[in-house]
């Protein structure tokens, strides 16, 4: 096909057409050699987000993007590669245990995560606060540690998908980041260069999500599901609830902690049940059982008999942790991670049932204070963070310990009161919703 110059490009696109793949491809060719330049870049990402695109033009934007750089294989396990990804949440840490929960079963996890930017760290930021923890690997020490352990979590190399950097890069100041397509892309092309068989994607929906109602959260994850599938990843979409937050620990070393509870069998039920979920349909995705149920129980088994904690343990010592840190964590995650200088409880003023507690407004706070970064190169305090002492329908009365703030600077009046205020407190039992609303 004759190729078009890029302005035409994008007045095609401009101009509501549908893009052919030769010309998406010549696209995101000449976003990567840089002969296609920001402005153009821009121009072009503004037009996708108000003309949208098709599914097939989202399938081939995303191989394109994942064939941009190195891609990851693993012939030797085929139909064994899975992942997860979660378009994020305050206190997910879902994908801390659930890696070494799928590798007692012989799955092969080459997590690639990122780093977080605003209320609390991201997933690597969290591994980061365990002494030792690597999370830049080579791919060939990555092949070393699945073949040894099943699992890791890693950072992405810079080799890896960099049309999606290019323009993520661009998206950030052009106002065209909550494009349904380029989000897809942008999350689908980085799963596909990692070589995966099976893919489990957890969009987040409510007040502390990305999404905030189920009609946007559903257009992305069905988009996503089927830009998954069109790339030749078994693909599956859940929409989980994101207006309370997850477990009781918030912040990047609590939430190590309370991953660790989880991989003893001790966790919050909410962090066992959505762990569960998401390794069930990826058990099932990947035929080692029948139905989700089926996988449920063995996920759920694993966290119990200490053979996902026996994992999460040989994977912390295979990225760098010494054996005695990694064995240390396992026993008791306070003795290795580090804690915060001050804790300060936040009492309850009237008695009552719990009836809501605002995710966002606490994880706010807790960002503030070092647990997340304000902006790019912000030092993490990774002792920062807040422990809840009450879940969403329990009863308290005047005067009971609503959380506990850990802090290393001095926390104001106003701050105690807006974490105070984060809990709704009603004098009937509020209506307990479950976490997983639906799947795709």
């Amino acid at each position: 096909m004759h190729k078009l110059t890029t302005p035409l490009l994008i007045a095609r696109k401009r101009d509501g057409q549908e893009l052919s793949d030769d010309q998406i491809v010549q696209f995101i060719t000449g976003v990567v050699d840089k002969s296609i330049t920001n402005e153009q870049i821009g121009a072009m990402l503004m037009a996708i987000f108000l003309k949208g695109m098709t599914v097939q033009e989202t399938i081939t934007l995303t191989t394109s993007m994942r064939d941009s750089g190195a891609k990851l294989s693993w012939p030797e396990w085929k139909g064994l590669v899975v992942d997860k990804h979660s378009t994020g949440g305050v206190g997910d840490k879902i994908s801390i245990p659930l890696a070494p929960a799928l590798a007692t079963f012989g799955l092969k996890v080459p997590m690639i995560s990122g780093r977080g930017l605003g209320h609390t760290g991201g997933t690597l930021d969290k591994l980061e606060s365990i002494p030792g923890y690597k999370v830049e690997q080579s791919t060939e020490s990555m092949h070393t540690i699945l073949d040894k352990v099943g699992c890791c979590i890693v950072g992405q190399s810079a080799a890896l998908v960099p049309g999606d950097r290019i323009l993520y890069s661009v998206r950030d100041v052009t106002a065209t980041v909550e494009s349904i397509p380029l989000i897809t892309a942008s999350i689908i092309s980085k799963k596909a260069a990692e070589g995966l068989d099976s893919l489990l994607l957890d969009v987040k929906v409510g007040r502390a999500a990305f999404m905030k109602t189920e009609a946007q959260a559903r257009e992305l994850a069905q988009s996503m599901a089927n830009v998954g599938n069109g790339a030749g990843i078994k693909t599956v979409a859940l929409l989980t609830a994101m207006d309370h937050p997850i477990g009781r620990l918030i912040g990047n070393a609590l939430e190590i902690a309370e991953s660790v509870f989880c991989l003893q069998g001790k966790g919050p039920a909410d962090l066992e049940e959505l762990v569960c979920t998401e390794g069930a349909h990826l058990l099932a995705a990947n035929g080692n059982v029948k139905t989700p149920e089926e996988g449920y129980e063995k996920i759920k088994a694993s966290l119990h008999d200490g053979t996902a904690l026996a994992k999460f343990q040989q994977m912390v010592a295979a990225q760098g942790a010494t054996e005695e840190t990694a064995v240390a964590l396992c026993k008791d995650p306070w003795s290795v991670l580090p804690v915060a200088q001050h804790k300060t409880s936040v009492t309850c003023e009237a008695g009552g049932f719990i009836g809501d507690i605002d995710a966002l407004k606490i994880a706010l706070i807790a960002g503030r204070h070092g647990a997340g970064r304000m902006k790019l190169g912000d030092v993490l305090d990774y002792a920062v963070g807040i422990e809840l002492n009450v879940s969403v329908g329990q009863s308290v009365t005047t005067g009971s310990v609503l959380a506990v703030f850990h802090h290393t600077r001095d926390l104001a009046g106003s701050e105690i009161k807006d974490i105070r205020d984060s809990f709704v407190i009603q004098q009937d039992p509020p209506v307990v919703k479950g976490l997983v609303i639906g799947s795709v």
